[in-house]
């Protein structure tokens, strides 16, 4: 099904990007006007096939014959290009319809819910492909093509990098970018509102074209986001996939409720996202930029080791600091590699990493020397030299980037990069007749870029992963026992203690034994039973609605004997009889490293599990990871070993590891039941106490509302 979707999505494409024919519809007689400035763009461009202007109020429009319609056209044209009044745009759609147009771009903004209805209708019923409204244009930049269907400013320059933006204005900055780098693109589209072509799309097209080597996305939402994943893992897998991360400050979805909920923000769910499906995602157009340099112009590095070698010590120190800030290393260097690089340095440079050319390394051939045995050596994974000009160099006429750009500088097996301190551009290509060198203003834009790079390789080192098989679920039981609550409350709620036991039960999820007291004698009768071996249970109040049960006092730890069990009943009473229901009874468990886990549903995104360092500062101290559900083997790891707490569960200063595999496995079960009841609106574990022979949830909170499972397969539209 899969397979069938994609083939047909690009075909459905080839009007819009490759089109045989083209009409502008709006194209005024003003200089000013967005549809001459699109009719002007498609004709600079060189486009080869029929081009028609669409006006009623002229015969000609920058030398274009113009008609009176769409229907009075001599033949229907693939695509058309909408600037017209928001109020003209569903006539004049219906009009491209009857017509046969394969294709719309709307360039027009401001449709109101009314006219945005029916252009969707009128799209939907006669089988058109829709970019925008409210976009920029598109462009094609392949010989056979030659289209530019934008009111950019300037021609895009042709090349292999493709481009999707939702903002007009990011796409005119990204345009602009990889012009002056040289990379140039294949082809461009403004999604604009994204009413029908979406990333997704973009990102099939670019797999089949036979151009793009590179695909750059700027996106502000997702309609279908596990068909977004499925897409970008199989095409990073042959091609970089770059994102810029819009919108990270936004936390108006977070629901505050459980932890789970108020760690999940919006931020955590795209980076998951983008984490799994392997898309390398960027805080800013400018490093974006930077990482398309890179990865266009080097090999990827075999992992995340940096020689830095420099003509001015504290240049060194500055690219040193920026790529351990970056999240690489900056190793000490073997010592017959030292004493191979001291013969090759002048006299008085240091060859520790950083490496200390000193500012008599003016000679270009000596520079590419050890630059060169660095790069070959095994002993690191990429090289970053940092340069200042000198009067040395200069004296002598002898620039060292000479040695970085000659000969050579496309045959290196691991990527080299220069940091040039007084350059004026942010990033820029060092180009010579056998490749090309990124060069960067600033040392943490360098070290960022490899960072990256990096990152993609680890990426695609490891297997894609599968989703276990796992014994002893029962989802019929537990559909039906969410069912029957829905059933008690219809607008959903927070399930009792027992049923969550219950639900957690028919997933094999570890917990702590428990029993259920709604008065003094039956909560002393339970302690009797559940009191471990030091004979200490703990007690917690229970009434609906309540979440964060220590900030309520409502926990009362460390109860040793039947007198101290009454008189702890007796003090929830007396503090929440009034709400009360009934009391919670627990052994009092072992220690452990405190941990969370949870799930929470994302309208868009689906299930996201997270999991991080767990107990009452949870929040607080904020290290937790999070995954989309499915998880496979290879999430679960990732999600494991992800948080800053992760050494305290493999062994952290002579302790043993924790019960890895238990672990794993309630990760695992927590993904299938969030998937298998997607009435499961949240879930908070925490605390988790992981031990070395067992994993065991104390406390667990469940929420469900009433809603169904989305087919992963449909394509969804407004």
């Amino acid at each position: 099904m899969d397979e069938r979707g994609r083939t047909a999505d690009t075909a459905s494409l080839r009007p819009l990007l490759r089109p045989a024919s083209i009409a502008v519809v709006g194209a005024g007689t003003k200089p000013g006007s967005v549809g001459r400035a699109v009719l002007r763009n498609i004709r600079r461009a060189g486009f080869s096939g029929p081009l028609f202007a669409v006006n009623p109020h002229a015969e000609a429009v920058d030398h274009t014959p113009c008609f009176p319609s769409v229907s009075s056209l001599p033949q229907p044209p693939e695509l058309a290009v909408l600037a017209v009044p928001a109020r003209g745009v569903p006539e004049v759609a219906e009009q491209c319809g009857k017509s046969g147009v394969r294709a719309l771009v709307v360039l027009t903004s401001g449709l109101d819910a009314r006219q945005a209805a029916e252009l969707l209708a009128t799209v939907r019923r006669y089988g058109m492909r829709l970019v925008g409204p409210n976009c920029l244009g598109i462009a094609n930049t392949e010989e056979a093509v030659r289209l530019d269907a934008t009111f950019a400013a300037h021609r895009p320059l042709p090349g292999t990098a493709g481009v999707a933006v939702q903002s007009g204005g990011v796409g005119i900055a990204l345009l602009g970018g990889l012009t002056r780098l040289g990379i140039g693109m294949s082809s461009f589209v403004s999604l604009g509102d994204k009413y029908d072509v979406s990333g997704n799309d973009l990102l099939q097209w670019w797999e089949a074209d036979g151009t793009t080597d590179l695909a750059l996305l700027h996106l502000e939402s997702f309609g279908n986001p596990r068909a977004f994943s499925r897409t970008a893992r199989r095409v990073a897998r042959r091609m970089p996939v770059l994102t810029v991360d819009a919108g990270r400050s936004d936390a108006g979805r977070r629901a505050a409720a459980s932890h789970t909920a108020a760690a999940a923000t919006p931020t955590m769910t795209r980076q998951a996202l983008f984490t799994q499906a392997g898309v390398i995602a960027t805080r800013t157009i400018g490093e974006l930029l930077d990482t398309a340099a890179l990865l266009h112009s080097q090999p990827l590095p075999p992992g995340s080791r940096v020689a830095v070698v420099s003509n001015a010590g504290g240049a060194g120190v500055l690219a040193a600091d920026a790529c351990a800030e970056a999240g690489l290393t900056v190793p000490e260097l073997p010592s017959e590699l030292i004493t191979e690089l001291l013969e090759l340095l002048p006299a008085g440079a240091s060859a520790a990493n950083p490496v200390d050319a000193t500012a008599a390394a003016a000679g270009g051939e000596a520079l590419r020397a050890y630059v060169d045995r660095l790069a070959v050596h095994g002993a690191v994974d990429a090289v970053l030299v940092a340069l200042v000009p000198t009067a040395l160099s200069a004296a002598t006429g002898d620039d060292p980037l000479r040695a970085l750009t000659g000969p050579g500088v496309g045959q290196r097996r691991r990527p080299v990069v220069a940091v040039l301190l007084d350059q004026a551009e942010s990033v820029r290509l060092l180009r010579s007749g056998t490749g090309a060198l990124p060069a960067y203003a600033d040392p943490q834009a360098a070290a960022r870029a490899l960072a990256h790079a990096a990152e993609r390789s680890r990426w695609l080192a490891r297997p894609p992963g599968t989703i276990p098989e796992l014994p002893d679920v029962s989802t019929a039981e537990a559909r039906a026992l969410v069912d029957g609550f829905l059933a008690e409350h219809p607008e959903g709620g927070w399930l009792d203690p027992r049923t969550c036991a219950e639900l957690f039960d028919h997933y094999g999820i570890p917990q702590l034994p428990w029993a259920w007291a709604e008065d003094e004698q039956a909560a002393v009768d339970a302690a009797a039973r559940l009191a471990g071996p030091d004979g200490r249970v703990v007690l917690k109040a229970y009434w609906p609605g309540l979440l964060h049960k220590t900030d309520q006092g409502a926990v009362l730890l460390d109860l040793d004997g039947q007198e101290q069990v009454r008189a702890a009943h007796r003090d929830l009473v007396d503090r929440f009889g009034e709400v009360m229901t009934g009391v919670l009874v627990q052994p009092m468990a072992g220690r452990g490293t405190e941990l969370v886990a949870g799930v929470v549903q994302d309208e868009v995104f689906g299930p996201l599990v997270l999991f991080g360092l767990g107990g009452t500062a949870t929040e607080l101290l904020a290290d937790h990871a999070a995954r989309l559900a499915p998880l496979t083997d290879r999430d679960v790891h990732d999600l494991i070993t992800a948080p800053r707490c992760a050494p305290l569960l493999f062994g952290y200063r002579g302790g043993g590891p924790v019960d890895l595999e238990g672990l794993e496995q309630l990760l695992l079960r927590l993904s299938r039941l969030a998937c298998d009841v997607p009435q499961l609106a949240e879930a908070d574990l925490n605390p988790v106490v992981a031990r070395p022979d067992a994993i065991t949830a104390l406390d667990v909170r469940i929420r469900v509302l009433p809603r169904n499972a989305r087919d992963p397969y449909l394509r969804r539209l407004r």
